[in-house]
């Protein structure tokens, strides 16, 4: 029998796309109680943009996206682990951020079943992000509804979006889905309180929810949800950046599930940063450039029945 208190806490952040996963990560980075922390960034694209705007100091920070965490790369889950604990010893905590379409159940699982999670690791909690602003849109998602039934704590974020009626109207929904968990009414994903040592993920809780999640392996993403990825090196002109972004957005808005990028504008000194849920855009500068560094064009839309070649056309009708 392992020692429980030698084993690696695991917290697991899930929600839906564009909920404020990153926001969270970053929070719990710079309110971590000096704990000693390893984070792992999944992306459904190909290419990864939340791992560039998680806050960097000693944390290790370890991508996964060439695939979604829940299904066809779990094994990759155990090895990632596996090499935090050979090669950062003094790992005291680990985070995984997961994608915006990942189910929760076969991630859980994997605490379970995989001997060396079992042997080395407990899954501490599993905490969801709840988009109230758009919450409507997707409610009644398979996976939003997974992330937040299995959820330890759920994080209503973007409660300054919404008035008390909708606000209620969501709580009463949630409390149904998942009466044990416990709430936190959040703005920027900012809770007031440190979400380290939660107590432990409840398997009884996960099998009354599921009871065959221990066995059950079938998680598949629905085949008209695609994302897009587009990389490159050019500069881009700002003014025809905006006008083709908030066109795309207005037409495209209800399939637009999460776009996000990272981009050389007008040749700044400093990367812009833009991110979008349907038609809510948000952009500013991000972290300067620095000396030598190729300026590289980081893009990535996430949505349903989205045609590439009309997103890169647009997209490359923006260079200067």
């Amino acid at each position: 029998m392992n020692d429980i208190s030698q084993k690696i806490p695991v917290t697991v952040i899930t929600g839906d796309l564009g909920a404020g996963k990153t926001s969270l990560l970053n929070h719990l980075l710079v309110n971590n109680n000096e704990k000693k922390l390893a984070v792992i960034v999944n992306e459904f694209g190909e290419i990864g943009i939340d791992s560039d705007l998680v806050l960097r100091s000693d944390e290790e920070i370890l991508e996964m996206n060439n695939g979604c965490i829940c299904c066809n790369i779990r094994g990759d889950l155990v090895r990632i682990i596996e090499n935090i604990i050979i090669n950062f010893g003094q790992t005291e905590q680990i985070i995984i951020e997961t994608t915006g379409l990942a189910d929760p159940a076969p991630i859980i699982q994997s605490f379970w079943i995989e001997e060396t999670l079992i042997k080395k690791t407990k899954l501490d909690s599993l905490i969801t992000v709840v988009d109230s602003f758009h919450f409507n849109k997707h409610k009644d998602c398979p996976h939003v509804r997974k992330q937040i039934s299995f959820a330890d704590v759920i994080l209503l974020n973007k409660t300054d979006l919404i008035n008390i009626e909708e606000q209620k109207n969501i709580e009463e929904y949630l409390n149904i889905l998942n009466p044990l968990a416990k709430f936190i009414k959040t703005k920027f994903s900012a809770p007031n309180e440190i979400l380290f040592n939660i107590g432990g993920f409840d398997l009884s809780n996960a099998l009354k929810i599921d009871p065959l999640f221990l066995i059950s392996n079938n998680h598949k993403h629905s085949k008209d949800i695609n994302a897009i990825s587009i990389k490159n090196n050019q500069i881009i002109n700002g003014d025809l950046f905006n006008k083709w972004i908030y066109k795309f957005a207005q037409f495209n808005g209800e399939n637009l599930y999460r776009y996000k990028g990272i981009i050389n504008l007008d040749n700044e000194p400093r990367r812009f940063v833009f991110q979008g849920v349907h038609m809510t855009l948000d952009g500013r500068p991000g972290k300067p450039w620095e000396e030598g560094e190729e300026r590289i064009n980081q893009v990535v839309f996430i949505g349903r029945n989205l045609d590439d070649i009309e997103i890169k056309s647009g997209f490359n009708s923006c260079t200067i």
